[in-house]
């Protein structure tokens, strides 16, 4: 017994000082430089659903900052603020593909690599079904970090924001071996969900092991929440015939109320999809697209097109 309860000792200890890579530029740190030449490409398209500036004081005040082309290519720290649980899908062609180490990083713009927002990451082959890597956040959780409070980067692992500007969070399809539904080798979506930091249990998030996770909160600027820069690719698939891509897919009226049209040349499928990766509808054509939007709700969407042995996207939004 006394054996037995050593080792439950040793191990409890053990996880409490447990040690992650740390910061950028320190020995054993996983960071990437945006310049590096293990990226291969950047991220082609981003839909963001924005969360509020401060979770715990007003339910109708969105995050502003940044736009969403500020995602698109190379890191630059010129960024798009999620705010508290707000939601960033970013898209990929070629497909992100599972390789030796790690597949794609995920930038954030951290001034100084203490001072860290942090995020969720999941991934999908198919926009519908979403998996999470499994994140880990070994800070303190009795006192909240505030507003402008620090973290330290080696009590944090597969989160993104864990490095600072410019440098990216590196994460390992492998991880993601055997999920249903999951094609580790063709990821065409990656999403960015920002964690709200308040230990407060009607706000908190947690973490893969249930453990709360404690970041700087509140942050109640038009800035609050992940800001993220960008989304490098180390790992892709090589581009087949059958994944070349339909370009200039122009949709009209865009923003839209009641319907929307386009002309593709040729005959496929389509499909509209949410910001959640849902299809709100799906049908085939020959030539013209038109789709009645009566039925759905306003805000963005994602038009997903198949043709001539080509694939494409538009973004749309409803006002």
């Amino acid at each position: 017994m006394r054996v037995i309860l050593f080792i439950l000792f040793i191990f409890i200890v053990k996880s409490a000082f447990s040690q992650y890579p740390p910061a950028a530029g320190l020995i054993g740190s996983t960071a990437i430089y945006k310049d590096s030449s293990v990226f291969v490409n950047w991220a082609k398209s981003c839909i963001v659903k924005r969360g509020l500036v401060d979770i715990s004081f007003s339910r109708d005040s969105l995050t502003t900052g940044g736009i969403e082309l500020d995602v698109i290519g190379i890191a630059d720290n010129f960024t798009v603020s999620l705010g508290d649980s707000g939601e960033a899908v970013v898209s990929f062609y070629p497909a992100i593909t599972n390789g030796n180490g790690s597949d794609f990083a995920v930038f954030e713009n951290s001034f100084d690599g203490k001072f860290l927002e942090l995020a969720f990451v999941e991934v999908s082959s198919d926009s519908i079904h979403w998996y999470r890597f499994d994140a880990v956040s070994l800070t303190p959780t009795d006192i909240q970090i505030t507003t402008f409070g620090l973290l330290d980067p080696t009590k944090i692992n597969n989160l993104a924001g864990k490095y600072s500007a410019l440098y990216g969070t590196p994460f390992d399809l492998q991880e993601l071996y055997g999920k249903p539904y999951l094609n580790i080798d063709s990821i065409s979506f990656v999403k960015i969900i920002d964690v709200v930091g308040s230990i407060n249990n009607s706000y908190i998030s947690f973490d893969s092991q249930g453990n709360k996770i404690n970041d700087p909160f509140p942050t109640p600027f038009y800035t609050s929440g992940f800001d993220l820069d960008a989304i490098g690719v180390i790992h892709q698939r090589t581009q087949s015939v059958n994944e070349l891509t339909l370009e200039n897919i122009i949709v009209s009226p865009n923003p839209f109320v009641d319907y929307i049209s386009s002309d593709i040349k040729g005959c496929g499928s389509y499909q509209l999809v949410d910001i959640t990766g849902k299809i709100i509808f799906t049908d085939e054509f020959c030539d013209k697209i038109l789709i009645n939007t009566n039925f759905i709700e306003k805000g963005i969407y994602l038009l997903k097109v198949n043709a001539n042995s080509k694939s494409g996207f538009a973004k749309i939004a409803k006002f």
